[in-house]
């Protein structure tokens, strides 16, 4: 349920209301403020609650049932975008977020190396993974918390804010010094996990699962927000689906769709999509034109010898050209680089 309150409202009203509503009914409260008006979102069982007696509030301007499942992630609650600001690069608004970096973290050389190669291509954050979910359990796994260990010397030597995937709770004390936690595509449903990401308060990336829902990817958004974490972005990352000339197929239309529908950053990984280098510059300018908040990109300096996933990864140099196109296109979207 949504409360729209009357213009130039103040604190000490708004705390009355929200005393009333506690008060009287079995629900929690969302507050919103936006450019132009307060919101109060009301989460948890509001069948009972009596809309006339609530817009019968003297600040209340119209109150509205909200039918999708999902609360905190909705547009409705919160108008305006979300922003999240990570070392001082904001994700989402008119800033384009550009993430990149190796599949897997494998040596000092590598990373540092990526690091200062992605860096001086314009990217603001280096992913790099450390747990790798691999069909294969014969594949390489990662270094584990070597590999983090080895992102923190990469982010001290670059100043990049590091984003790695997280596997499994057993491993969140590896993650205290990660900027952004990766919930994989793997995991998007894990909700024991989404729970405990919403009370760490790192923020979080997370993946559309392989074969899931707009809604259930949102919903489970919902399951870190609803846990007390809001620094949410959203990764769409491509579905399964009957085509095979492409690794998975990125859906493009479930940027605006998203965006329509929720006020999280919305982020697309054309690698994992495509699974194809050279397809990675038309659909990160695709993904522009559709309105995504930012990209994120495997680059590796040595892909014929990488241990994982080394034929989709650019090399720095196809980076630097993919990084220039995006710097023309962006502008003529509102987006700056």
């Amino acid at each position: 349920m949504i409360l729209v309150l009357k213009p130039l409202v103040t604190d000490a009203e708004i705390d009355s209301l929200q005393n009333y509503l506690t008060g009287r009914y079995s629900v929690q409260i969302h507050l919103s403020r936006g450019v132009d008006s307060v919101i109060l979102g009301l989460v948890g069982d509001t069948a009972h609650v009596d809309i006339e007696a609530v817009a019968a509030q003297d600040i209340v301007e119209r109150v509205t049932r909200v039918g999708e499942p999902y609360k905190k992630v909705n547009r409705k609650f919160h108008p305006d975008d979300t922003i999240v600001t990570v070392g001082g690069f904001p994700i989402g608004g008119k800033q384009f977020a550009v993430i990149a970096g190796p599949c897997s973290v494998e040596t000092e050389p590598q990373i540092t190396e990526v690091a200062e190669r992605v860096k001086s291509a314009g990217a603001q954050f280096l992913r790099g993974g450390a747990y790798k979910p691999r069909t294969s359990p014969y594949s390489f796994q990662g270094l584990g918390a070597e590999g983090i260990d080895l992102l923190i010397k990469a982010r001290e030597k670059t100043g990049l804010p590091i984003v790695s995937e997280i596997m499994s709770s057993d491993a969140l004390h590896d993650f205290d010094d990660v900027d952004i936690i990766q919930v994989g595509a793997r995991n998007m449903q894990n909700f024991s996990l989404l729970k405990l990401l919403g009370t760490f308060g790192k923020p979080v990336l997370l993946k559309r699962g392989l074969a899931n829902t707009i809604e259930e990817w949102l919903m489970s958004a919902e399951y870190i927000m609803a846990s007390g974490n809001e620094n949410v972005i959203l990764c769409e990352r491509g579905i399964r689906t009957f085509e095979t000339a492409t690794r998975n197929t990125l859906d493009i239309s479930a940027i605006p769709l998203v965006k329509k529908l929720s006020h999280l950053p919305v982020i697309v990984d054309p690698t994992h999509a495509s699974g194809i280098p050279w397809l990675v510059e038309p659909l990160t300018m695709a993904s522009i034109a559709a309105g995504a908040d930012g990209i994120m990109i495997e680059v590796h300096n040595d892909p014929p010898r990488a241990l994982s996933d080394g034929a989709q990864a650019l090399t720095p140099d196809q980076f630097d050209a993919v990084s220039a196109r995006m710097r023309e296109v962006a502008p003529v979207f509102g987006r700056t680089i």
